[in-house]
């Protein structure tokens, strides 16, 4: 039997009770009972299977570790971007860093009012990782008379609290964060935002992935990521699917991969003498087997032409990184409401080609 004297209250355990001067370095899921309070349950370690890791998130691992042992105060990290493109693998490789340094990591995948009080009194170094923060602290209710919990997170993340504490918090969507969270470097010194595979890690990936007997579809599934963003999710299911020796046009129908959303490409119709007229920010359903239709503009107000096309008449140029559809697939139409010389002038043109290429995220960083 042992007893436990908490200030004036004693408790009875049975003889596996042990007791820490601090946490061993282990990870713990955050728990809470209505009868007792908050409390740590033990994990399983969280571990890092993938033989490679891809786009420079080992040294970016080592980066955040590095600065945590230089700080003499709290760390926070934001991992921000769309969903499977390596958020969580890096929050797991941040993970094993710590725990292999003694630091336990406590996983946050819950609100509960009260949180943050019991999070603070924890005395001692250590990682929390608080799972799409965005989810489970943003866009909740609280009762009345209860701070918003992102609010409630502020005084801990300030580093009020006691201990030297590494945040570490992952969302989908920054615009759920709260604005005291965003461009304040004392409370995040670091914001790592994942975008989607490159071309070439990409290619890079499939070469690891792929049996070399279907090398063959590399090409075939790299130009079909660039009309549509692929994140390492799916790149591992086409993998799976095309070493099954399934071709990859057959299995991309039968992946939970989907057409659900238009995405934005900048056109330009190349003519001769190096004349270029486009428009840019056009919605365009790849996959769709209707004609499309788009008016350009060569000074983004006089919309004289309309290009008419079929995209699956484009080819894509591996060199250059855009889909290209020859004069002779382009019809191309005028505006004859405009003045007699405009729209002659336009006529004149001979057309060479209409490129296509996909309008990509704007970067959240400065460039300098």
């Amino acid at each position: 039997m042992k007893a436990i004297k908490i200030g004036n209250r004693v408790e009875i355990y049975n003889d596996t009770v042990r007791t820490f001067d601090v946490l061993p370095p282990k990870t713990y899921m955050v728990r809470f009972a209505k009868m007792s309070g908050f409390y740590l349950e033990e994990y399983t370690d969280i571990a890092v299977n993938e033989a490679k890791v891809y786009g420079g998130q080992l040294e970016k691992a080592r980066k955040v570790i590095a600065a945590y042992q230089r700080f003499d105060r709290n760390l926070g990290v934001i991992l921000s971007g769309d969903k499977g493109i390596g958020k969580s693998l890096f929050a797991r490789l941040l993970a094993v860093r710590a725990v292999a340094q003694g630091i336990p990591v406590l996983v946050v995948d819950q609100y509960i009012a009260g949180i943050a009080s019991y999070l603070a009194g924890v005395d001692q170094r250590v990682m929390l990782l608080f799972d799409e923060f965005d989810k489970t602290f943003g866009g909740i209710k609280p009762p009345d008379g209860v701070q918003e919990p992102q609010t409630e997170m502020l005084g801990l993340f300030d580093g009020i609290s006691q201990g030297k504490k590494l945040f570490v918090i992952t969302c989908n969507e920054i615009r759920h964060l709260n604005d005291c969270i965003v461009n304040r470097p004392g409370r995040f010194h670091y914001h790592f935002r994942f975008d989607y595979p490159s071309e070439e890690e990409i290619r890079n990936y499939l070469m690891d992935k792929l049996e070399k007997a279907y090398y063959d579809e590399i090409d075939t599934i790299v130009e079909f990521s660039r009309k549509v963003d692929l994140n390492y999710d799916c790149l591992r299911a086409i993998a799976l699917e095309v070493n099954s020796g399934e071709r990859f046009n057959t299995a991309i129908q039968d992946l939970n991969i989907l057409n659900l959303v238009q995405d934005k490409y900048d056109l330009a119709v190349h003519f001769e003498n190096e004349i270029v007229i486009g428009a840019q920010n056009v919605e365009i359903d790849f996959f769709s087997q209707e004609q499309k239709t788009v008016n350009i503009s060569e000074d983004n107000y006089h919309e004289v032409i309309s290009v008419h096309f079929y995209t699956q008449d484009c080819q894509y140029d591996m060199q250059h990184k855009y889909a290209v559809i020859p004069a002779k697939n382009l019809k191309l139409t005028y505006d004859e409401d405009y003045e007699c010389e405009l729209v002659n002038k336009m006529k004149a043109l001979v057309p060479k080609y209409l490129t296509i290429k996909k309008v990509r995220s704007k970067s959240l960083h400065y460039a300098v």
